[in-house]
């Protein structure tokens, strides 16, 4: 990696699971350096969705690395996920022509909640599946599944947590990671994020802003997805035997099922 810049940067790991991304310093110069990211970013990026990509570069083993703005700036916290400019730029990234142009290019087909739920089912293994909460969720999206359909689908984020959005020092509101993006019901990222981070008596504002109303129908979709994402995190959290945050997720469940 560091063949690739001038003498004197420093660069160290950025972490991460997959151990793909850097951060390279240089007197008050900051870059991330990323491993094969993917075309998207070079759209995303003139969206104004993620800090600006300054450079690409393919090595000879086939690599590309990925060179981008590194900001001052710092990931929002919980409770700033409320502010109008989170709806503001999900409402955008959603509407997009470009980005859901690029995604069909590279060969993105449309993740339906049918494939969703076949994902959720494998990630779970039997004492889970049995589990009476766990179970009960499954029912619930095998029932709702043919009233989840959604007319329009958009590219999705797919893991819209706090930590994933960067605010920079300039007031700047960036999503980033978008390893896991995809063409889909707009509501898989929006159910999540209101029924993590937003109160319920603040939802109709929210959507507003977004640019939805709040019908029976959203609802229903809202509520499958968010199940659907937590099912998802439960069977993470075990497979890695992180046992206290699975319980976390099983909780979070429990509240979602017996909602009023």
């Amino acid at each position: 990696m560091k063949h690739l810049l001038e003498h004197d940067w420093e660069i160290i790991p950025a972490g991460g699971a997959t151990g793909k991304a850097f951060f390279a310093s240089k007197n008050n110069e900051k870059l991330f350096l990323k491993r094969n990211s993917s075309p998207f970013l070079a759209v995303l990026s003139a969206e104004g969705i993620v800090p600006k990509l300054i450079w690409t570069k393919r090595m000879e083993n086939g690599d590309v690395i990925t060179a981008q703005e590194c900001l001052n700036g710092r990931e929002f916290k919980p409770g700033e996920m409320t502010q109008d400019g989170v709806a503001e730029l999900l409402k955008k990234i959603h509407e997009s022509s470009p980005l859901l142009s690029m995604l069909g290019r590279i060969g993105k087909a449309p993740y339906k909640p049918e494939m969703m739920l076949e994902e959720v089912t494998s990630a779970l293994d039997e004492e889970l599946a049995s589990h009476h909460s766990v179970h009960e969720a499954l029912e619930f999206l095998k029932s709702e599944l043919l009233n989840v359909n959604c007319e329009t689908f958009t590219v999705c984020h797919g893991d819209v947590n706090h930590n994933n959005w960067l605010l920079s020092e300039n007031g700047e509101i960036y999503l980033i990671d978008w390893d896991g993006a995809a063409i889909a019901d707009p509501a898989m990222d929006i159910g999540p994020l209101l029924y993590w981070y937003i109160p319920r008596t603040e939802w109709n504002h929210w959507l507003e802003i977004y640019g939805l109303e709040y019908t029976d129908h959203l609802q229903i979709r809202l509520k499958w997805y968010v199940i659907a994402h937590t099912l998802l995190a439960i069977g993470w959290h075990k497979n890695q035997q992180r046992y206290q945050e699975m319980e976390f997720w099983i909780e979070f469940l429990e509240t979602i099922l017996h909602e009023n």
